[in-house]
């Protein structure tokens, strides 16, 4: 299938794909929008069954970049890599100097940074050859350094508000939250709610790290392919997208879902689903943006820690805007929320036009 006829295309700007065979280097950049300013997002490090998935995947996270971005009020544009992961393991270093060369090669067009599968010392070899990347490293003065801490901030907070719409109360404490996905947010995420009490259910591929994390936080242990029917007060996805379809939202023991993972929603007409069963949705890119307004402020050096998690305590805010207007309106979150970032989006566009 050619990139235009991808159902995930969505009047992408560009689509890079580079190959390098000394380091077996196969990746795929895809631009979505730059109205905002220059394209930001993550890198991720993924097993794909076919190259024509990791195309699929780098075009519906690059739009969903585009509308974090926006409604996390950045001066950014929309822009993801994937790499797929090659059946040999290849030297690591190698690997990520040669994704280095290929976004140093679009000169500034996209910023790159951690993403699933990537980590902080992957982003430092790259920075051995670029300049256009971040999540390096942070201090009091500057933000800046590993992203998932507060990616999983902002969905702590995020829940929170979800839960006060839902319920009248913003306490967890007792609350049963299923979290899909243990990694570097699902992790921190579920320290951020064993402290305030909830009550934790808890699934990952790893079954070590899946056991480990119950341990630590005394929660019961599903299936990852049966966490998402567990019956729970919240479900938090925190893995990879797409879990939310017709066949899985029939199944939901939940009243509220607020996650981590991006494109939660197979298609667009998920959204209704939820709705239409009583759901409450916290769409994912306005409430895991945590990371990247970490990112964005490294990248342009323009604020401190502090600055950075001022932002991120905003995005209940930009929640509840979604939410009350949702409401109101009897349409999805989802809908609502992509209604307001491409309003967002075409207005600097238009700025940018001089129209």
């Amino acid at each position: 299938m050619a990139t235009f006829d991808n159902p995930a295309f969505d009047a992408h700007e560009s689509v890079h794909f580079f190959a390098d065979h000394a380091s077996g280097l196969r990746a795929i950049i895809a631009i979505h929008s730059t109205a905002l300013g220059p394209a930001a997002g993550g890198c991720r490090y993924w097993h794909y069954d076919s190259s024509e998935l990791a195309l699929t995947d780098a075009l519906r996270l690059s739009r969903g970049m585009s509308y974090k971005n926006a409604l996390a009020d950045l001066p950014m544009g929309g822009g993801k890599a994937v790499i797929l992961k090659p059946g040999a393991t290849p030297d690591r270093a190698t690997l990520f100097a040669a994704y280095g060369r290929a976004v140093n090669s679009l000169a500034g067009q996209y910023i790159t940074a951690e993403d699933v599968g990537t980590r902080v010392e992957d982003m430092r070899e790259v920075a051995k050859v670029t300049r256009y990347v971040s999540g390096l490293a942070g201090d009091a003065t500057r933000a800046g350094g590993d992203p998932s801490p507060k990616t999983a901030y902002g969905v702590y907070l995020a829940m929170k508000e979800a839960w006060r719409f839902a319920t009248g109360s913003d306490a967890l404490a007792g609350v049963r939250v299923a979290v899909q996905g243990l990694g570097g947010v699902g992790g921190a995420l579920c320290g951020l709610l064993h402290r305030e009490g909830a009550r934790l259910i808890v699934a990952d591929i790893s079954e070590t790290r899946a056991r480990q994390t119950a341990r630590e936080y005394s929660a019961l242990l599903a299936e990852p392919d049966e966490l998402i029917s567990t019956e729970a007060d919240i479900l938090a996805p925190c893995a990879l997208g797409g879990v939310l379809h017709a066949r899985s939202i029939e199944t939901l023991r939940v009243r509220v879902i607020c996650g981590a993972a991006n494109n939660q929603l197979a298609n667009s007409e998920d959204g209704e689903r939820l709705r239409a069963r009583g759901i409450l949705y916290a769409p994912d890119y306005v409430v895991n943006a945590g990371g990247i307004i970490s990112v964005a402020l490294e990248y342009l050096g323009s604020g401190s820690e502090a600055e950075a998690q001022a932002r991120i305590e905003k995005i209940p805010l930009t929640l509840r805007r979604i939410l009350e207007s949702a409401a109101a309106s009897g349409t999805s979150t989802s809908d609502i929320a992509d209604h307001l970032a491409q309003e967002c989006i075409a207005a600097a566009a238009a700025r940018r036009s001089g129209r």
